[in-house]
């Protein structure tokens, strides 16, 4: 039943027919003469063992030489990385074509009017202490001038206002400041103790500063300027108070 070996022997004692291309085919009466085979096989189904551990990972991709690749989750993070690049690029020119290259100012915020509607019905105080309501005195051209004395706005403002309509300055706290003497219409000085009217008006004084309000004889707020600088501001309005 055997074929003789590749060197034209006989078949071997107790071997089955083996392919002629493995040729002679010499069996050790020592194993130990076969340990470095032996770790050679070990090592090369150890890697075996490894390579097919790694293909069996979700999510990974291989190379051609079987090493896995991290191509999924690299793409992944290479995409997220490029979209928030691009929103920032996006972003920062648009802001640069709108400015013209050139910082955006921000002024410094200033007081605001107040709501321009009916005066309320509040009561002052004279020199003597006593109430004076200040509907009472309406038309009338109402100076604020708790934080300056302000005698140069007051001497404008009787000098400009027509007859009937009568010039009236508030000091805040309880005393009544002395109205300076003037050429044109006389000055009623009154304190208001408790700042309703700046409370009103939502106005915070401004020091060296008064502010004026135009009131006409229906108790209506014709005008109101924050920070009184000159007669000039308010003059085209007086004509709606005496009417």
């Amino acid at each position: 039943m055997g074929m003789p070996d590749a060197e034209g022997h006989g078949p071997s004692d107790g071997l089955p027919d083996l392919p002629p291309e493995w040729g002679r085919v010499v069996v050790p009466d020592d194993a130990s003469a076969l340990a470095e085979e032996a770790r050679q096989l070990r090592r090369e189904l150890r890697r075996s063992r490894r390579r097919a551990a790694w293909h069996r990972r979700p999510g990974l991709t291989r190379s051609p030489d079987g090493l896995p690749a991290l191509g999924l989750p690299v793409l992944i993070l290479l995409v997220a990385v490029l979209t928030t690049l691009g929103g920032l690029a996006a972003v920062t020119w648009h802001r640069s074509s709108r400015s013209g290259g050139s910082p955006t100012v921000v002024p410094y915020p200033t007081a605001a009017p107040g709501p321009v509607g009916p005066l309320p019905a509040l009561d002052l105080v004279d020199a003597e202490d006593s109430p004076v309501p200040l509907r009472a005195l309406l038309p009338a051209v109402i100076l604020l001038v708790d934080a300056c004395t302000c005698t140069e706005r007051i001497a404008e403002a009787a000098g400009a206002v027509s007859p009937g309509v009568t010039v009236v300055t508030v000091a805040g706290g309880q005393d009544v400041r002395p109205a300076p003497s003037t050429a044109g219409a006389p000055v009623r000085a009154l304190a208001d103790p408790a700042g309703g009217l700046r409370a009103y008006l939502h106005l915070p004084a401004r020091p060296g500063a008064a502010t004026a309000l135009l009131v006409d004889r229906e108790s209506n707020l014709v005008r109101v300027v924050p920070v009184l600088n000159s007669v000039e501001e308010y003059r085209a309005d007086l004509a709606r108070l005496a009417g």
